[in-house]
């Protein structure tokens, strides 16, 4: 049986490394001083956590200034169910990816056309069948497409879709499209008192982000991604399913697991592709808090200005969970490309785990 003709348009596996061909954000419109954050979180928890005075220093030392949220704050003072939390994380998932992807495709010159695959990352919300498919329509995207959903993998999910989708567009030799979108703030659990919670209220925001890659073009290459999963560290972050939604989870060991573990992930994962910690020109690292990307610095030797950008994202959008690094990674890509540089993209997140990709110019 003679094999079938390829189809227009169709690809094969590219010897060469894809390239990132553009990166954009969309962030909703209901932005939120944190002072303001601090008063509604004053209120909230007073009866609960008799040392609330103490801890709402969270909200200074997080080194947040304000956050975009779905919402307006006043919707938050009200109870509300899963469903009716889910059905805004739907709703406005959807509408921030959207226009998050639209800016990529046009900004990398892309005609939709041309994708072989779709990757969707999000964690804050639940859609079967995934949101990727609203996407495709609303995009006009191939239904050929290839759909990839990742659901889980929370701050790490925007570096871990980054290099899924650099394997994906290796692979099939086609442009591929990464859209990373969360509601993080539709999550708050009204019955959790938790000092937890109270972190998580100073913490995080909602946005999306989208980059397109392709086999050749302008934009730093992805020489490859990587994975590092620790054994025994579930509890470290991650939901707790209660009948009011998702309960957040978060340890507050984290940095201290940063300067353990991410010297000897770095140096063997440069070590793979024979580079070393010293030929790394950028960092392009999800903020994930202020305590975590001192971390970093602490952990990697870093000089004073390299987190910067990691730093003004984390000041003006808080931490939205996985779409962060590539709000990061926007930033990068508009300074100069670096001659000869390497890049190292990182997010932590549940599992534990380490996600990332390494990027040269």
């Amino acid at each position: 049986m003679s094999p079938a003709p390829a189809r227009p348009g169709a690809g094969g596996p590219s010897s060469s490394p894809p390239r990132i061909r553009a990166v954009a954000s969309a962030v909703p419109e209901h932005s939120l001083p944190q002072a303001e954050m601090r008063r509604f979180a004053q209120g909230f928890f007073a009866a609960d956590l008799p040392a609330l005075p103490r801890m709402l220093e969270v909200f200074e030392n997080a080194a947040i200034d304000a956050r975009q949220l779905v919402r307006p704050i006043a919707w938050y003072a009200t109870p509300r169910s899963f469903p009716e939390k889910n059905a805004v994380y739907v709703e406005e998932v959807v509408a921030l990816s959207e226009r998050a992807a639209q800016r990529a495709l046009a900004a990398a010159k892309i005609d939709p056309a041309e994708l072989g695959a779709i990757v969707f990352v999000t964690s804050t919300g639940v859609a079967t069948p995934s949101l990727d498919c609203v996407l495709v329509q609303r995009l006009d995207l191939p239904r050929t497409i290839a759909r990839v959903p990742l659901w889980g993998l929370g701050c790490a999910g925007g570096a871990a879709g980054l290099a899924r989708a650099a394997t994906l567009c290796q692979g099939l030799g086609r442009a591929v499209l990464l859209v990373c979108a969360e509601a993080c703030s539709v999550t708050f659990v009204h019955a959790d008192q938790s000092k937890s919670n109270l972190v998580a209220t100073a913490l995080f925001g909602d946005g999306a982000a989208a980059a397109v890659l392709a086999p050749g073009g302008e934009g730093p290459a992805v020489l490859g991604g990587f994975s590092r999963l620790l054994d025994d560290s579930a509890d470290v972050m991650g939901w707790t399913l209660r009948e009011s939604g998702l309960q957040v989870r978060f340890a507050p060991r984290i940095p201290e697991i940063v300067r353990r573990t991410v010297p000897e992930v770095v140096a063997e994962v440069l070590g793979d592709y024979g580079l070393r910690r010293e030929q790394v020109t950028r960092f392009v690292m999800h903020p994930g808090g202020a305590k975590v990307l001192t971390a970093y610095d602490e952990a990697l030797d870093l000089a004073p200005g390299q987190l910067d950008h990691a730093r003004a994202v984390l000041r003006e959008h808080g931490n939205m969970s996985s779409p962060t690094v590539l709000f990061v990674l926007e930033r990068v890509l508009a300074e100069p490309p670096p001659h000869d540089g390497v890049g190292l993209l990182m997010g932590l997140g549940p599992g534990f785990c380490a996600e990332g990709a390494v990027l040269r110019w």
